[in-house]
């Protein structure tokens, strides 16, 4: 015969005070879990997003980010005149030639120091970003000293808001409109004309030539790709936008997981032999009980089943407890170097369905390695002798 569930739920209601104190140990395993998922995913969401699936971007050969690359002017024409590229409404190639450095601003609330992304840019890196767009002010004008600021730079660092000043490249630049970009990493840049940013700081080559493709997308990519970088007038290396921004969050990602899982083992320790005295406590609360139910005819298996369910349904109980608390990490936002780029980039913690579920499972397998032994411990306990204790 077999125990059914509302035996378990019962009991647990019958001792409260010890079910909350277990479930809370768990939650608090699940919670730090969780956590750590939400920061990795958060991160390669927002870099992953940055890029567009249709869009290919150039940069020289090894170079590994647009910081380290350099594209000469020469080869950024041959690049931009590609057949595999979409013309815009003018029957001009959809490409843009960029220029990237980094810069040293403070921030607003302690006045540290960070490095922040200016990207000289031109119209058609607007034009080819569909989830780059102006929420406040205007854009740019060209020639002239005016840059526009990501939505959390403007938040973040001193000078950056609309209508406001910075300092660098040996001028003076006027933020005259803020832009959003779907929470994605250009939100953490500032954009202004690439000539005069060049001319700022006599820099005559660009970082990257970004183009956005023909459909099919993923047979243009191929065959633009092949050209370019077997081209001998070039050292050229073309990915998809999408795969590059991806690229650039692998160490920080890498890194985020290894200390988020180190943590969540320790402290699973913990929650795991919280579980397993918890239950050690309850089968010697219930030996009386044990010994009936065998009397009434239940089998050991049965008896171990209940235990271990109970056990689980305790750890579960956490996980619920812990999930629903990570959800709020959802209103943190997060702002860190980015090692693969060394420039400031803000994410906030993302919770997906993939990671509430894996931290519902993590709980479940607490729960599971917990009640173990105590559940063995209760199949075996002998008719007469649990029932000679009361």
């Amino acid at each position: 015969m077999k125990i059914p569930i509302s035996y378990n739920l019962r009991n647990m209601r019958a001792r409260r005070n010890t079910t909350l104190v277990t479930a809370f140990g768990v939650a608090l395993v699940v919670f730090v879990f969780t956590a750590s998922l939400m920061l990795n995913y958060g991160l390669q969401k927002t870099l992953v997003e940055t890029g567009s699936r249709a869009n290919a971007i150039a940069i020289r050969r090894s170079s590994q980010t647009e910081i380290q690359s350099i594209v000469m002017r020469e080869s950024a024409a041959i690049v931009s005149a590609q057949p595999e590229i979409a013309t815009g409404r003018e029957g001009r190639p959809l490409s843009t030639s960029e220029s990237v450095v980094l810069i040293n601003l403070k921030k607003r609330k302690t006045g540290e120091p960070s490095n922040v992304t200016i990207r000289g840019v031109s119209p058609q890196s607007l034009e080819i970003r569909d989830n780059v767009k102006i929420s406040a002010g205007r854009t740019w004008t060209k020639g002239s000293s005016e840059i526009i600021a990501g939505r959390r730079i403007a938040e973040e660092f001193e000078g950056c808001g609309l209508g406001e000043t910075v300092r660098f490249g040996s001028r003076e630049w006027t933020v005259v409109g803020l832009f959003e970009a779907n929470k994605s990493g250009f939100e953490s840049e500032i954009w202004g004309d690439v000539d005069q940013l060049m001319q700022a700081y006599g820099r005559p080559v660009f970082s990257s030539v970004t183009m956005k493709l023909k459909e099919p997308v993923e047979q243009n990519l191929l065959a633009l790709k092949e050209r370019l970088e077997a081209d001998l007038r070039l050292t050229a290396e073309v990915l998809s936008e999408e795969e590059y921004y991806a690229n650039q969050s692998r160490t920080m990602s890498t890194f985020i997981a290894i200390l988020g899982n180190l943590i969540s083992a320790i402290f699973s320790l913990g929650a795991i032999v919280g579980a397993m005295i918890t239950m050690y406590a309850t089968v010697s609360n219930r030996t009386t009980e044990i010994g009936t139910l065998r009397a009434l005819g239940f089998r050991r298996r049965s008896i171990m089943a209940t235990f271990l369910i109970e056990s689980v349904l305790l750890s579960l109980l956490g996980g619920l407890i812990g999930v629903g608390l990570a959800t709020f990490m959802q209103f943190v936002t997060v702002s860190t170097t980015n090692w693969d780029t060394f420039a400031e980039v803000a994410f906030s913690f993302t919770l997906s369905p993939a990671i509430a579920g894996a931290g519902l499972i993590f709980a479940c397998v607490m729960g599971l390695v917990g009640g173990f032994l105590p559940a063995v411990r209760a199949s075996r306990l002998g008719i007469v002798d649990a029932l000679r204790t009361s």
